[in-house]
């Protein structure tokens, strides 16, 4: 959950875990410097398609975590991950590392977004589960929940601004409550929202 305009990142690795990757890292707004010795077909797709995205194919050396604020090995050398975990660390950067999570001091998560709502799933590092449940949880919590959150996001924001923070409370109250699910899918809940404007 880090805004991604302000994150600098450099991945180490051109393959198709890099490139999942990078191409989160690139749908939050940062810029991401790839190294890799090889890189793959995804990689140059994005790389096409992304002027925020660096590619530089040439093997890791000291120096190349730079400025980056977050550092992720994802080559498929536990060598070379080993020695980029250990410069970002040397450097007190966030370190995520692709084959060895208790590495890093960060973990990336399965993502499922609707609108304003994000769902990030970790299972222990294992991805292929993460996967599965977040694609479990996105069937349910789909854009009617993107959609309900934003009414209810422009609603606290109005009220708050408004000087009546307490009226956001007591809306927040009444529509926020055991059956606030019930209601999105039910199609209701923006409706609600409407009388508290």
């Amino acid at each position: 959950m880090l805004h991604g305009e302000a994150i600098e990142a450099l991945i180490v690795g051109g393959g198709a875990v890099a490139a999942r990757k990078a191409r989160a890292l690139l749908a939050a707004g940062a810029h991401v410097r790839i190294v890799a010795t090889e890189l793959g077909a995804d990689m140059r797709a994005l790389a096409e398609s992304h002027e925020r995205l660096h590619l530089e194919q040439r093997p890791y050396s000291d120096g190349d975590v730079g400025s980056a604020q977050l550092v992720i090995a994802a080559t498929s050398d536990r060598a070379v991950n080993r020695r980029v975990a250990d410069d970002g660390h040397a450097a007190h950067r966030l370190v995520n590392v692709a084959d060895d999570p208790a590495r890093g001091n960060c973990r990336t998560t399965a993502t499922h977004r609707a609108g304003e709502l994000v769902i990030g799933i970790s299972a222990g590092g294992v991805p292929n589960a993460a996967a599965r449940i977040r694609d479990s949880l996105a069937a349910r919590f789909d854009d009617r929940y993107g959609s309900a959150v934003a009414s209810l996001a422009s609603l606290r924001r109005r009220l708050i601004d408004a000087g009546t923070p307490d009226a956001w409370h007591r809306a927040a109250s009444a529509l926020i409550d055991d059956d606030f699910c019930e209601r999105v899918e039910g199609g209701t809940i923006e409706s609600e929202a409407d009388r508290w404007r």
